[in-house]
């Protein structure tokens, strides 16, 4: 811990740039030193106050882990350390080669039709392999009181349907072809340029059905509840019944589902009866491939990370094997290692100084609701009335996830992922028909992060993130506002922004605004997407923010840091912000929000999350909302001619 950590401010003033003026660019201000002193590590495409934490978290759960390996036989500590070992044995892998990939390979040969290729999809949704829908289940957004499957659009081998069509991405394309090219001759195939052009070209004319991710956002479109029956009538011509028996699935686990994008089935479909069987061998044969090829010999996982490391996020070096393996057991078993690291780590005083953060950030919003001047009384009490309906979680589950049903060994690495991926699979298909599990937890507790689920209406912090610069027990408020705070704000936000506003109290899909309230509000967001659309980030000279695609996030990041202001107020009980430090309160609590935002990040890394991200860049996450704030243009003089300057009448302020 360094000095700067110790001062009661919280705020780290040995990394503020003089040369910088918190008027014109207070992300630089406060964060510049550091980004200019600290290197990007060579496993990372970017390095900032998540990763810092993330890292001692790894390190946590990896002393954790390797004690695991010494449990009794039989407990869930030592399928935890087992899962490890088998993953820590290179050797062996080096001596297997391709074998373990082999059998699926060779089910493949068999494939004769397109039943052929519906069962095996299916059967390999089970191993962990790559499909052409991606299969979930949450509670109906229509019901929230049950559960429901999902299909999602799937079966690329990119990041998003844009990349293959985008002018921006030509030289991603052309690497991404080498890389297919190259880790078919690993898995024994000749003739590797036309199973790459029968991939490339079949990942192509999928993309052209998938929805881009701004339609993808939107909840309503996005909702469309039907029989399998009809499902299975938007893939005209295709037995699709073929594929959701070969999941393995409970009897009627597949009467009702949503289908997110029904125009992907349709052109699945079209591909699936006019498109050869020899191209979708080879598309099967490479989600095979690429699935499996992080659990195989060094030469198939250090070129798959050659491209989606190096490739699409600039990193030139592979992570070391122990935190490759730490990210496998945390993706299997994590809440058996999250039990063991709340025990450790966790401090439960903690939780009850959240509980009040909390507290006063929902009486925040409600006296900011009750206030609001473009909201009539009628939508003004459902809001409230949603708002009353939070249910917060911070720490950990108060039950953890049963893994009895999992079985692994510790000399079979990919036999284990098969198992894991099993076991995910028949979970989530076994709530269908139970009670909603409102105990479930979607992050464990040692993930650096926070979410709100608008289905469940609520909002979730685990233990990791309550660390310094997000949350200090012994420092200043103010700081701890500025940070924790405005987390907490952002995802209670998350409940009103342009998606979460469509649901009410009780996790329902509907319509609880009047007509002229929703368009009040959307004048307001149409603002700030034009805000944001205007906006160019440092790494990304050429690119653009997508204000539509970010436009959840930023309503997220400026209604939680306006609000944790006035639950900063609301916690001083009346009484004038102390001057700490030299700083003044409103100094120190917009000092800690840009400190929270740090971050560096390599040129390849931003374009990436340009194009598929719905947060912002952190630079703009930081400065542009502190441009729409009057207290920030009150803390630090701000006036015309100053970069952050906005005009009164053009500052956006919804909640």
């Amino acid at each position: 811990m360094t000095a700067e950590r110790e001062r009661p401010s919280g705020i780290q003033t040995d990394d503020i740039d003089a040369t910088v003026r918190p008027q014109d660019d207070l992300y630089r201000y406060v964060n510049g030193r550091w980004i200019a002193d600290t290197p990007i590590p060579d496993d990372k495409a970017r390095y900032g106050s998540f990763t810092v934490l993330a890292e001692a978290a790894e390190e946590a759960v990896r002393s954790i882990i390797e004690r695991s390996q010494q449990a009794l036989p039989g407990t869930e500590a030592r399928k935890v350390g087992d899962l490890y070992t088998s993953f820590m044995d290179e050797q062996a892998l080096e001596v297997l080669g391709s074998g373990p990939i082999d059998p699926l390979l060779g089910e493949i040969d068999l494939v004769q039709d397109v039943s052929d290729v519906l069962r095996l999809v299916g059967r390999f949704e089970r191993l962990g392999v790559s499909s052409f829908v991606q299969l979930f289940v949450d509670n109906d957004p229509g019901d929230p009181e049950a559960y429901v499957v999902f299909l999602e659009q799937g079966g690329l081998g990119l990041p998003d349907e844009s990349y293959y069509r985008e002018d921006r991405f030509e030289d991603i394309r052309g690497r991404y072809r080498e890389f297919v090219g190259a880790m078919f001759p690993l898995a024994g195939f000749d003739e590797g340029a036309i199973r790459t052009q029968n991939v490339i070209d079949l990942e192509t004319a999928l993309a052209a059905s998938h929805w881009d991710n701004v339609t993808t956002r939107d909840s309503q479109k996005t909702y469309n509840r039907m029989t399998w029956a009809e499902a299975e009538a938007l893939a005209e011509g295709v037995r699709l019944s073929e594929w959701a028996e070969a999941v393995g699935a409970p009897v009627g686990v597949f009467d009702t589902v949503v289908v997110r994008e029904p125009g992907f089935l349709t052109g699945l479909a079209h591909e699936l009866r006019t498109r050869p069987i020899g191209a979708w061998k080879d598309w099967l044969r490479w989600q095979v491939i690429r699935s499996s090829a992080p659990y195989l010999t060094t030469a198939f996982s250090a070129t798959s990370f050659s491209f989606y490391g190096t490739a699409l996020t600039g990193a030139p070096k592979q992570r070391d094997r122990w935190k490759r393996g730490v990210s496998l057991v945390e993706g299997a078993m994590g809440e058996a290692v999250g039990k063991i690291y709340v025990q450790e780590h966790f401090d439960e005083t903690a939780k009850a100084a959240m509980d009040a953060l909390v507290a006063n950030l929902v009486e925040a919003y409600r006296q900011s609701i009750t206030g609001l001047d473009w909201m009539t009384d009628e939508t003004r009490q459902r809001a409230l009335d949603k708002l009353a309906k939070f249910t917060p979680k911070i720490g950990y589950p108060v039950r953890w996830r049963d893994y009895s049903a999992l079985q692994v060994t510790p000399d079979d690495l990919l036999g284990n992922v098969r198992a894991v991926a099993s076991f995910n699979v028949d979970r989530e298909l076994g709530k269908i028909g139970r009670p909603i599990d409102r105990d479930e937890w979607f992050m464990t507790p040692q993930t650096i992060n926070a979410y709100y689920n608008p289905g469940f209406n609520e909002i979730v912090f685990p233990a990791a993130i309550l660390q310094f610069p997000f949350f200090d027990q012994q420092r200043d408020a103010a700081a701890n506002y500025g940070a924790i705070g405005a987390v907490i704000g952002h995802e209670i936000g998350h409940g009103f922004d342009d998606q979460g506003s469509q649901y009410d109290g009780d996790g329902r899909l509907r319509n609880w605004w009047t007509e002229a309230d929703r368009a009040a509000f959307e004048e307001r967001t149409k603002a700030l997407i034009a805000q944001y659309d205007a906006l160019v980030p440092t790494e990304v000279p050429d690119g653009h923010v997508n204000g539509a695609l970010t436009i959840g996030e930023n309503i997220g990041d400026l209604g939680g840091l306006a609000i944790a202001w006035k639950a900063y107020l609301i916690s001083l009980d009346g009484q004038e912000p102390p001057v700490i430090d030299g700083m003044a309160g409103a100094q120190r609590f917009f000092l800690s929000w840009a400190q929270s935002w740090r971050m560096a990040i390599r040129p390849e890394e931003a374009a990436r999350l340009l194009s598929i991200d719905p947060h912002s860049p952190n630079e703009f996450r930081c400065n542009q909302i502190v441009r729409n704030i009057d207290e920030f243009a009150a803390a630090f003089g701000v006036t015309e001619g100053d970069a952050l300057y906005l005009a009164p009448e053009q500052r956006v302020a919804i909640w």
